[in-house]
């Protein structure tokens, strides 16, 4: 029995390490060959967040804009979303307006929908085009839910990001 059940989304560019970040999630294990998402993929994974027991429903969007006409009809129903850049493509990171605008446009306005900003692929500082203190300074100019860095790859903050969206949609949901 759980608590709660939510349905999340993960949009962003395509090669920012989406899938990755869910595969991370769901097995603890680094994928480094994982193949484009065609449309969207579907997985489901239980975790426990403030002492309750919840279901996220995990939708990993394709980020070629060829599929970006699917994103409005997977938005509704979900409850809060992860915006994933890649912190050594820049572009990935600038084409944040383009997809808070898809999501924004289907969430009615009393809904209340967290959005965390990520920065993916931290082990690759070096390579850095993006640093923390823009990818934070752009979330809040966006009106977002926070900003987090992460690594499919060593598995830094992969837990304590979608741990931090279960948490702030735990808390809207005593809302209602």
């Amino acid at each position: 029995m759980y608590d709660a059940t939510f349905k999340i989304i993960i949009f962003g560019d395509a090669g920012c390490g989406k899938t990755t970040l869910t595969q991370r999630f769901l097995t603890n294990l680094f994928v480094s060959d994982s193949k484009m998402t065609i449309g969207v993929d579907f997985e489901v994974k239980s975790l426990e967040v403030d002492k309750q027991k919840v279901k996220l429903q995990i939708w990993d969007f394709g980020g070629e804009e060829r599929f970006r006409f699917l994103l409005p009809t997977y938005v509704r129903g979900a409850r809060g979303g992860l915006f994933l850049f890649d912190i050594t493509n820049y572009s990935s990171l600038a084409h944040i307006d383009d997809w808070l605008n898809v999501i924004r446009k289907e969430i009615r306005a009393e809904d209340v929908f967290p959005i965390i900003v990520v920065g993916g692929k931290a082990d690759l500082a070096e390579n850095r085009e993006v640093s923390a203190a823009e990818g934070i300074k752009i979330a809040k100019s966006r009106n977002v839910d926070g900003f987090i860095e992460t690594s499919s790859k060593s598995g830094e903050n992969v837990e304590k990001t979608f741990e931090a969206l279960t948490s702030l949609m735990l808390n809207n949901s005593k809302r209602y």
